[in-house]
């Protein structure tokens, strides 16, 4: 794919903190010696080479346009090293995520790597069980994670030291942000896709566990190729060509009002509404709550009107979403040009929830012409 122009922050997006859901964790609430020492009621960190830092000092330029290789196109659509004899897969939907047993990603071959894209995509959501991924030295981590894109280097979110390209998903032993969070909201539920706001957002993305809750901080997924699926032909129709703002101003002011980093000028970008995934040819919804704007080319009350209809029908899409609980050794794949996901904050207890996300870059997102299907769904 030809390298597209670089990104530039476009004027007509205006802060509005109502608009992006504060993530109340961050270095205010990060207590150092806890972390690394435990209390009488919670242990220490059990991965003290992934705790955050915020260093102030990291300062990037725009990032630039790259071709992206999908490698999902040269997969052997057997999956002979991905699902061979040895290995379990159990589906959790019928269209949606499986849990796979017996496959370490940390062996794959390149082969391996290609057919995991692939049914990444075709899944949308892989589960990894009994992983050594976490006990890798971290830059092994992004050599395995470089296979899949450009790393992407989150402007505002915390990374080991000396690890910008590691995104933490850190509440440390004590932090009760998410119960503040719900004395002004009913949930903790933020449905998105990673940094859409940019060019060239992520694909297939990797988050593995560190430390967790005993119960509760599982994550949910929702399927957006299923989601373009339920709407009718017609609506569907109407859908194709119209694009979208993604922002990442209002995320990039949210963290510095919370006195943490920002280490890139933030950007907005337009994207189509309906994407289409260059390995399988899926089109999927590509709205997400968190940081798409408006629609272009619509008056406000109409875009407003438009992106809640789409909001709501992602929400409660309860048929068409998986929801994955954590256990040690787990790592989750999945991808993010045809899914949105939320963590849900749903524990009160004070257990740390540690996580580290790797975010390879995909292409930007395109859109394929629109083709009648008669819809069914006969069993």
């Amino acid at each position: 794919m030809a390298p597209v122009a670089i990104e530039t922050q476009k004027p007509d997006v205006v802060f509005n903190p109502g608009q992006y859901k504060e993530q109340t964790a961050g270095p205010k609430t990060y207590v150092k010696k806890i972390e690394e020492e435990g209390t009488e009621s919670q242990p220490a960190a059990a991965y003290q080479n992934y705790l955050p830092t915020w260093n102030q000092n990291q300062k990037y330029s725009p990032l630039k346009p790259f071709t992206h290789t999908e490698h999902g196109l040269d997969a052997d659509k057997a999956f002979p090293e991905l699902l061979s004899s040895a290995v379990e897969k159990e589906d959790l939907t019928p269209t949606t995520g499986s849990i796979i047993r017996g496959v370490q990603l940390s062996s794959l071959s390149s082969a391996g790597k290609d057919q995991l894209a692939l049914l990444t995509a075709q899944r949308k959501v892989l589960v990894f069980r009994d992983q050594d991924f976490a006990d890798l030295p971290i830059h092994k981590a992004l050599e395995f994670g470089g296979y899949f894109g450009r790393h992407h280097i989150h402007p505002t979110s915390g990374s080991p030291e000396g690890y910008p390209e590691i995104h933490l998903v850190h509440r440390g032993a004590g932090d009760k942000s998410g119960q503040k969070l719900l004395e002004q909201r009913t949930s903790t539920i933020a449905w998105h896709s990673d940094v859409t706001y940019e060019q060239q957002p992520p694909g297939t993305t990797f988050l593995y566990i560190f430390d967790k809750p005993t119960t509760g901080g599982d994550t949910i997924f929702v399927d957006q190729v299923e989601a373009y699926k339920r709407l009718s032909p017609a609506f569907q129709e109407r859908l194709h060509g119209l694009k979208a703002v993604h922002s990442g101003i209002e995320q990039a002011e949210g963290s510095r009002s919370r006195g943490s980093i920002v280490r890139r000028k933030p950007v907005t970008n337009e994207h189509p509404i309906i994407r289409t995934h260059p390995a399988t040819g899926e089109k999927a919804l590509f709205v997400n709550p968190q940081f798409t704007r408006y629609i272009v080319g619509y008056k406000k009350e109409e875009s407003d009107m438009l992106l809640k209809f789409l909001y709501d029908h992602i929400a409660f899409g309860a048929d068409f979403q998986a929801r994955v609980k954590w256990q040690a050794k787990t790592v989750i794949v999945w991808d993010n040009r045809v899914t949105c996901h939320s963590a849900i904050l749903d524990w009160v207890n004070g257990q740390r929830r540690h996580l580290a996300r790797i975010t390879p870059q995909a292409e930007s997102p395109f859109e394929t012409e629109y083709v009648a299907k008669e819809q069914s769904y006969d069993e």
